[in-house]
């Protein structure tokens, strides 16, 4: 039989100050803590997911690794945006809509979900809540 994989069950950063980080994340990202302690903490991520973040002594950022979060729509990854380059005076890369990394080196990429190559998420509550739908190729030349 072969393996029938159903998503991403969480993500792990690396940090040096764990209640800083969830900090920043909850300001950024509205994220709700679900459970913290001894140098770690947990922060739900849409429905079924969540971000562990760990402190460590010595931080080892990657150069391409990362991982991405869903917004709403192009208001929110906007939102975001002002929030990292204003309050955090973070730096966006270039070539990107909203691709940053976080204080402690992780690279995240932020989408929304009128990107159509989500079209993979629909059978998620969260999308069919949010009303999303995508205009056929038919419409969008009209």
């Amino acid at each position: 039989m072969a393996v029938h994989v159903y998503g991403c069950n969480h993500i792990v950063i690396e940090v040096t100050d764990a209640k800083k980080a969830v900090k920043f994340y909850q300001d950024v990202f509205g994220l709700k803590m679900l459970r913290g302690g001894e140098g770690a903490a947990w922060c739900k991520l849409g429905e079924h997911q969540f971000m562990a973040i760990f402190e460590v002594e010595t931080l080892r950022p990657d150069r391409v690794k990362h991982f991405g979060l869903m917004v709403r729509d192009a208001k929110q990854i906007q939102e975001v945006r002002k929030k990292l380059t204003t309050k955090y005076k973070l730096k966006l890369h270039p070539g990107f809509r909203c691709d940053f990394r976080d204080p402690w080196g992780n690279r995240i990429q932020v989408g929304d979900l009128s990107d159509e190559s989500l079209v993979w998420l629909l059978p998620y509550q969260e999308v069919q809540k949010a009303g999303i739908t995508f205009a056929s190729k038919r419409q969008k030349e009209k």
